[in-house]
């Protein structure tokens, strides 16, 4: 079999299908380095709760090693997520167009393979959370429970999005306790605020497999709200927007972080505006913009905490 019929269908021309040794590419294609949008979007969280909690510090030494260390941790994790993600879902994924090349139903590699790469990684993501401190540690542990069960959760409910906003957005939390030791106030709504942002862009996704989805019993918000999901994502892009700037105040953030924050909500309405559920191309093309999103919103916060230091 050629590798050109065992490329992801949605991630074909990549430096993985073009550049990485042959043996390595069923393995890179289970941790999603072929499409990494994932893990940025894990990341994102993650760096802004460094910021914000380096501004609350008025402290940024420690800051770029930090952002480094959350940095591989996020590509790692969403790495091992993603290849635990497959490993429950490899029946389902045989079903579904978009996923049925996806290596474990593509036959490229086996579940003791996966299962072994799986713990690998995770190894490497115990590596980088032992850099921190004990209370770090311990929340870092925490989140691997709403990890194990969200491939579940589209299974019994009509809201996966949600369990995967408790885990995508876990980050809010960490760079709280990495930085101060502690999850305040001001965190826990930071990491609510992401959990809007998460239901959002995880409804576009969802999207592309919508009717695959429909004829093998996959529940979604997609599927959910359905022609109401621009009306949804005004409310959850809204949300997120307007917990995060009850974090931003509530941590006495300054100019740049509120200039961050105006630019992050342009881009959602932006979003919204460009949406049409009906073309799953556009959908991914949407849904991976909040990378850049999130990074308008990461610049004014970092900006903000040099400012404060």
């Amino acid at each position: 079999m050629s590798d050109a019929t065992t490329r992801v269908a949605d991630a074909t021309g990549n430096w993985v299908d073009t550049r990485a040794p042959s043996w390595s590419r069923p393995y890179l294609r289970l941790s999603r380095f072929d499409r990494p949008i994932g893990s940025w979007l894990l990341l994102m969280p993650c760096w802004w709760s460094a910021a914000l909690a380096a501004g609350v510090a008025r402290d940024i030494s420690q800051l770029a090693s930090v952002v480094v260390l959350f940095f591989i941790g996020a590509f790692v994790m969403r790495g091992a997520g993603c290849t635990w993600n497959d490993i429950t879902d490899r029946d389902l994924d045989g079903k579904v167009e978009r996923t049925r090349s996806r290596p474990i139903p593509a036959g490229q590699v086996s579940v003791p393979q996966a299962l072994a790469f799986l713990v690998l990684q995770a190894l490497i993501g115990l590596a980088v959370l032992l850099q921190f401190n004990r209370f770090a540690i311990m929340t870092g542990i925490a989140s691997l429970v709403i990890v194990a069960v969200y491939p579940f959760m589209k299974r019994i409910t009509w809201w996966p999005q949600v369990v995967l906003g408790l885990a995508f957005s876990w980050g809010a939390l960490m760079g709280f306790a990495v930085t101060l030791g502690r999850i305040d106030l001001t965190a826990v709504v930071l990491y609510a605020g992401s959990i809007a942002w998460v239901i959002g862009y995880d409804t576009i996704y969802a999207h592309q497999d919508a009717e695959d989805d429909a004829l093998i019993g996959i529940k979604s918000t997609a599927r959910l709200f359905g022609a109401r999901t621009h009306r949804a994502l005004v409310v959850f892009y809204a949300l997120a927007v307007l917990l995060i700037g009850v974090a931003l105040w509530l941590a006495g953030a300054r100019w740049p972080a509120w200039v961050g924050l105006a630019a992050f909500a342009v881009h959602l309405v932006w979003q919204i505006r460009r949406l049409d559920i009906g073309d799953p191309a556009l959908c991914l093309r949407v849904f991976k913009s909040n990378r850049d999103a999130g990074l308008l919103l990461f610049a004014g916060l970092l900006v903000d905490a040099v400012m404060r230091a």
